[in-house]
């Protein structure tokens, strides 16, 4: 636990010097809160917590991306082997991966909280419990999928080739660019098998509508398990030295990360709750909407 906090520090310190970090996980992501809730919203504040719900799922998405190329880069450039000679072991790299990324979010989902207050007026926090816990599992699981895939990759082109592919998925069918119920049918079903879906309904469902904590149990318990098994995972994959390769196999393992969100997609395939959820809040935002578009 004490080299974890240790490594937490460093990579934070490492962080906050690459402009490129400094770019995506704080300019961009306020620049976003501008564009959804000003130009999407139009100044109607009934609007704001709904469209802030996306903002904030895209932030912590950002998570999937970082971490993945992040360790991919320091396995190519031999930083890894550096921290090996420690010693420290690949849990405790993992974690203070997590750890890291997490406490350098949160800074950005609390500006984002207030430019939202202090600039377009939003009246309601919602269920704060609720959103706490959803910030907290869902940047923790998409970090622990980014590792998913660091450890599964041995060059940084296919790195990002399978990046760019999942993380269309998660913008297209998630609901956080386009709103889940406009999207046709069938891909509404598609959607419920996959992680990102829950986590923009989940932060909708709190945001909006403030349902309780037991509301959004399935969401919770679904980023819950997903973190876990896809963190067991990447530490059993980790690899130190850029010359170690691993298995095709080991890519199917990597893919049980997602089992709870396939679970839980063929209970919501028979029950609905999810989009019955999504429609509901989308006619929250669809009031709130300004009759006139040239305003």
């Amino acid at each position: 636990m004490k080299n974890a906090w240790t490594l937490t520090k460093i990579r934070m310190r490492l962080a906050v010097r690459n402009r490129a970090f400094i770019f995506f996980s704080l300019i961009l992501p306020l620049a976003l809160v501008f564009l959804f809730l000003g130009a999407i919203g139009r100044g109607r504040t009934a609007a704001v917590p709904y469209l802030l719900a996306s903002v904030l799922s895209l932030t912590i998405m950002g998570s999937f991306w970082g971490l993945s190329v992040q360790l991919v880069t320091f396995r190519e450039q031999g930083i890894l082997r550096r921290f090996r000679v420690a010693p420290v072991s690949a849990g405790a790299m993992l974690a203070s991966s997590i750890l890291s990324n997490y406490l350098m979010t949160l800074p950005t989902i609390i500006a984002e909280f207030i430019i939202a207050r202090g600039v377009f007026d939003l009246r309601s926090w919602g269920n704060i419990t609720g959103i706490i816990l959803l910030v907290t599992l869902g940047t923790v699981t998409f970090a622990a999928l980014g590792l998913i895939v660091a450890s599964v990759t041995n060059t940084m082109q296919e790195t990002q080739i399978i990046n760019q592919i999942l993380w269309w998925g998660f913008l297209g069918l998630s609901g956080a660019t386009l709103p889940l119920p406009m999207l046709p049918g069938w891909l509404q079903t598609l959607s419920a098998f996959q992680p990102a879906t829950y986590l923009v309904t989940g932060l909708e469902r709190v945001m909006v509508a403030h349902v309780s904590v037991l509301d959004i149990a399935p969401e919770l318990l679904s980023l819950a398990l997903s973190a876990a098994i896809a963190f067991i995972i990447s530490q059993q994959l980790f690899r130190w030295e850029p010359g170690a390769r691993v298995p095709r196999s080991a890519k199917l393992w990597a893919a049980s990360a997602v089992i709870p969100f396939l679970l839980l997609g063929v209970w919501e395939s028979t029950h609905g709750q999810l989009r019955a959820g999504a429609r509901q809040d989308y006619r929250s935002f669809e009031q709130a909407a300004p009759t006139n578009p040239s305003r």
